[in-house]
């Protein structure tokens, strides 16, 4: 029941019909009364609440790098939301669920400077993934002291391993230690950075490797 303080239109205190009157702060509130929802949520709502779980909990691994990976794209929300949006338009296989992350179409890193021609990543002896990449530098924005950005990402631990402007453009290959992956299978990627660390590459997807001690 609730109770009139200046008629009708006044302060009121207490449940009126589907309104609350109450005061907050020496103010005299009104608001509705919340509903519960009674609508079931859809199958393409389930789908799309799995996907973005799946993004999400990829792209959290690797927050503090996709700031810089991303910031070109990152117009009114952090870089790794910025990599979280284009990873839910572009990188999730599946008709139905469940879903999964098609890695082969994962960017990490997107920017207008040109990546390497071609890029690969093989495990060697000691935890380690040797990463190589054919330069392309003097075609367009790239220059030969460009710094190489790594990352190794593994699935079944859901973290990932990553170098930020490590070896140059020009020296074509780099060794990334990840003795935390022995034993499985993870998924690498290869982007440039410009030396003053303005400009970033799209990312290429080197491959899945399988890590041996």
């Amino acid at each position: 029941m609730a109770e009139y303080f200046q008629g009708i239109l006044g302060q009121f205190s207490g449940k009126v019909g589907t309104v609350i009157g109450t005061t907050w702060r020496g103010k005299n509130i009104m608001r509705s009364i919340s509903t519960r929802r009674s609508k079931k949520t859809t199958q393409l709502q389930l789908d799309q609440q799995e996907k973005f779980s799946l993004v999400i909990g990829f792209v959290k691994t690797m927050t503090d790098l996709l700031e810089t990976t991303f910031k070109a794209y990152a117009i009114g929300m952090t870089g790794a939301n910025a990599a979280g949006s284009y990873n839910l338009q572009n990188a999730i296989s599946g008709a139905v669920s469940p879903f999964n992350i098609s890695f082969p179409n994962v960017l990490v890193s997107r920017g207008d400077l040109p990546s390497a021609k071609t890029a690969s990543a093989t495990a060697i002896a000691d935890n380690k993934v040797q990463f190589s990449w054919t330069s392309n530098d003097g075609i367009g924005k790239t220059k030969d002291n460009d710094k190489v950005i790594l990352v190794v990402y593994c699935p079944a631990l859901n973290h990932t391993v990553y170098v930020l402007g490590g070896n140059t453009r020009s020296q074509l290959t780099q060794t990334l230690d990840v003795e935390e992956f022995t034993g499985e299978t993870v998924e690498t990627w290869v982007a440039f950075i410009t030396n003053k660390g303005s400009i970033t590459s799209n990312s290429m997807y080197a491959g899945s490797v399988n890590i041996e001690p």
